[in-house]
């Protein structure tokens, strides 16, 4: 007889405390109006009978209260089907709710009112899935909620891999997660939470970037969102490429909850949430995190690099409830990383240190904000956000090599820190069934603090044979940003809408105004066929790092020679098809056009231009840039899916698209993000195991691949005799890297307690399977004096266990 392998020793253990009795949850949520935000009094709310209900012939349900809230109590665990249905609006049918003994599900339903006024209702089964939350955004936009992030595998407990499934969006580097959208650099995506821009949110982050090897944000805390590739709503501003739109969920506002989990890649972390002041209808959240990879290297198990990353990230949502003067509520994240490379301990194919240096960087952010709701009336509403946030990085580096004794020699000294101080405010108006209106403003004061010191490869003029301090960067002082925006939706028709509005953006520091339409037609021209059409013009600012580099004249005085660069300019131009030839099933097809202008590109004859940059950790430093330059995506985009029902769900997404731009040479060349074409399929299955329903194995998959991304050669030559890297800039981006390919299983097990209110996940995800050595990118080595290829991170088995009560 073989004997037990222990490992298995511990899930064997989770299936053997099960028994036989049934065990059921509580159902609590709220009904509004989708457009005035009020609640819908008296809604009808009834849970739908399933293979999971075995008391289908006497169906739970509940009525709303003045409130708006509802609560059904004794759900059978497992999935769930809600109809929500009030007169004179349109019915919703909300599947796949997950219901456990270890939490209370909580829902959000938003009705939007039937365009006629009906004597009575006729109820069809909707599935809503397919619709962003943002109302008024109606082309290019894709809402996703936790169990997404947590569900699919390869995700890593990250929304931007998450994200990096959907049609449009190339994210084929496993060391960070920028998102590169429709071939846009990463730098033109806009961070929102809960209504106001923030900061990058990941660990390790850098001044001007939008992405990190890790991220900040809880899933656990995340609320459904929304996620937008182009053409977006007016109300979005300095942005190029697409929106992350972030709410966070509220807490439990009945009864207390707890959650500790352990995630490889996610972290410690421990989550508490309850009532607060139930006379007004208040709650609080609140998780902490903390990074587990030290563990996972001293395991020996490869991380990318052999350095340890130290993180952790807290996050909390207050809500005070209602009052005489409106709902307030109180949230925030913060976070703090660091980790340190040492030549010493380096191998000469890490990803991103060099064994001839030692290397510390330290990284924090945060964002702290006070939302406020009032109601004005039952179809109006203010709604006002007052934020601060920080964001800041220290980055230090030694020389190992100057010294012949080993001695380690300062050769780089990089202190960023900035403070913003945001206010958002809008009105938004339900007119009519057919009108809503909405305004508002985003007045945004940022102080920044920033110093780059080098005495890399500088000349040695004091004559002590040492090299000299260069301050390539040296600012202490404010940027002031405005924005306004008014929007309208108007259903012209039953099956005809019309989504218009003019986003305004001021920069004071260079005195720039953009005037932005943007609009969008739908056309339910079948009832199960929609066709979309959409433009928007987008401005942005330049990445901060990109005003501030300073260039030595002759008289030894420095000059910022990029301060007065304007808006990058890019018009969208989208044409959308949309198909649901089943209740759980979307045919999606988007074809668009994008048109860049106002590039900073170099006043000498060039390859360069700032749409290849954003994927790292730092900016080229360039000077005399001038917004000369061009660029121009164009793609086509396919997705095929199965919301989760039945007890699986698939997803196929293929996009097609070329990138290119040019400098100031007039060269048209593919830019560093033209991969060609992503491919993405997943598909998962729950299956329950016995007959209590307590009990679920769940398998899911995912294959991605990928175009490789161009990339400029290596002057093996000049890098010899400079000593670092050098490139053949008049051959820029004419190579490309081997494509990408990559497939991910994952296996997980939920329990229900039979006796108590508690649940357990247990989740193993098998990364790279196939351990494909997939290309990170080409490099000179300083220590050999050759061109190498770097690889990406290979097989890596991610493992998570959650535990709920």
């Amino acid at each position: 007889m073989k004997s037990i392998h222990p490992f298995l020793l511990p899930l064997m253990l989770l299936f053997t405390t099960a028994s036989i009795f049934a065990q059921t949850s509580t159902l609590r949520g709220v009904v509004l109006d989708k457009q005035a935000e009020t609640p819908l009094i008296g809604a009808t709310v009834v849970l739908l009978a399933n293979a999971a209900t075995s008391e289908a012939d006497t169906p739970l349900g509940a009525t709303t209260d003045v409130n708006g809230k509802f609560t059904i109590a004794n759900v059978p665990v497992g999935r769930q089907t809600l109809r929500v249905t009030y007169l004179g609006y349109e019915p919703q049918t909300i599947p796949n709710i997950l219901v456990t003994a270890g939490k209370e599900a909580q829902l959000d339903v938003r009705l939007e009112e039937s365009f006629t006024k009906m004597g009575e209702v006729v109820i069809t089964a909707q599935v809503n899935k397919d619709r962003p939350m943002n109302e008024l955004a109606t082309i290019s936009a894709r809402q996703f909620n936790t169990e997404e992030v947590m569900r699919y595998s390869g995700g890593r407990n990250d929304v931007a891999k998450l994200v990096a499934n959907f049609a449009g969006v190339a994210a084929n580097n496993d060391a960070r997660n920028d998102i590169v959208i429709r071939g846009n650099s990463p730098t033109g995506v806009l961070w929102r939470l809960e209504g106001i821009p923030i900061p990058n949110p990941n660990h390790f982050s850098t001044l001007g970037t939008t992405g990190g090897p890790v991220s900040a944000l809880n899933p656990n805390m995340i609320a459904n969102s929304d996620f937008l590739t182009g053409a977006f709503p007016a109300e979005y501003g300095n942005a190029l490429a697409g929106v992350f739109d972030i709410n966070l969920r509220t807490g439990n506002k009945e009864r207390p909850e707890y959650m500790v989990q352990l995630g490889a890649f996610s972290g410690l972390e421990a989550l508490v949430e309850g009532p607060l002041n139930k006379q007004h209808d208040g709650s609080f959240v609140v998780a902490y995190r903390h990074s587990f990879t030290e563990l996972a290297s001293a395991a020996g198990l490869n991380i990318g690099t052999t350095a340890t990353p130290r993180y952790k990230d807290l996050s909390f949502n207050v809500d005070f409830g209602n009052g005489k003067a409106g709902k307030w509520s109180l949230f925030g994240i913060g976070g703090h990383s660091a980790i340190d490379f040492l030549g010493a301990e380096i191998d000469t194919t890490d990803l991103f240190a060099n064994p001839n240096e030692n290397a510390y960087n330290v990284s924090k952010f945060g964002v702290v904000g006070l939302k406020h709701n009032l109601l004005l009336n039952d179809r109006s509403y203010v709604r006002t956000v007052l934020s601060a946030s920080h964001s800041g990085n220290t980055y230090t580096a030694d020389d190992l090599t100057i010294d012949d004794n080993g001695t380690p020699f300062q050769i780089w000294d990089v202190r960023d820190a900035g403070n913003t101080y945001r206010l958002s405010s809008y009105y938004n108006l339900k007119a009519s069934s057919r009108l809503t209106l909405r305004s508002g403003i985003l007045v945004q004061q940022q102080q920044l603090n920033t110093q780059v010191r080098t005495r890399n490869n500088t000349p040695d003029l004091d004559d002590d044979g040492l090299p000299d301090w260069f301050t390539e960067r040296d600012f202490d002082g404010w940027f002031h940003q405005s924005e306004a925006y008014a929007q309208a939706q108007y259903r012209l028709t039953k099956t005809l809408t019309l989504n218009a509005g003019l986003h305004t953006l001021y920069f004071a520091k260079t005195e720039d105004f953009a005037l932005e339409p943007r609009a969008a037609l739908n056309w339910q021209f079948a009832p199960k066929h929609t066709l979309s059409l959409g433009y928007g013009m987008h401005n942005q600012t330049q990445p901060l790092p990109v005003f501030l580099f300073r260039e030595r004249q002759a008289d030894g005085s420095f000059v910022e020679t990029n301060s007065n660069l304007g808006f990058t300019r890019n018009q969208h131009f989208v044409l959308g098809y949309d198909f649901k030839p089943a209740p759980s099933w979307r045919v999606k097809a988007e074809a668009y056009y994008q048109d860049l202008s106002n590039v900073p590109v170099e006043r000498i004859s060039s390859s360069f231009s700032i749409l290849n940059t954003g994927a790292d950790f730092i900016f080229p430093e360039k000077n005399n840039l001038v917004n000369n330059g061009t660029g121009r995506n164009v793609g086509a985009e396919l997705t095929v899916e199965k919301f989760f029902s039945q007890g699986w769900y698939s997803l196929l997404t293929v996009s097609l698209f070329e990138s290119t731009y040019k400098g100031s040479d007039g060269v048209e060349r593919s830019t560093a993000f033209d991969g060609g074409y992503v491919l993405n399929a997943l598909a998962g299955k729950e299956f329950k195991l016995g007959d209590s329903g307590r009990r679920f194995l769940t398998l899911d998959t995912k294959l991605t691949a990928a175009g490789g991304r161009p990339y400029t050669p290596i002057n093996l030559e000049a890098s010899q005799a400079a000593g670092e890297e050098v490139l053949y800039d008049d051959q820029a981006f004419s190579l490309r890297l081997d494509d990408y390919f990559r497939w991910d299983v994952k296996v997980g097990f939920r329990l229900n307690s039979a006796k108590r209110k508690l649940s357990q996940t247990f989740f193993l995800d098998f990364q790279n399977v196939t351990n494909k050595a997939n290309i990170f990118a080409m490099r000179y080595n300083e220590v050999r004096g050759n061109v190498g290829r770097i690889d990406q991170i290979g097989f890596f088995p991610d493992l998570l266990y959650r535990i709920e009560f």
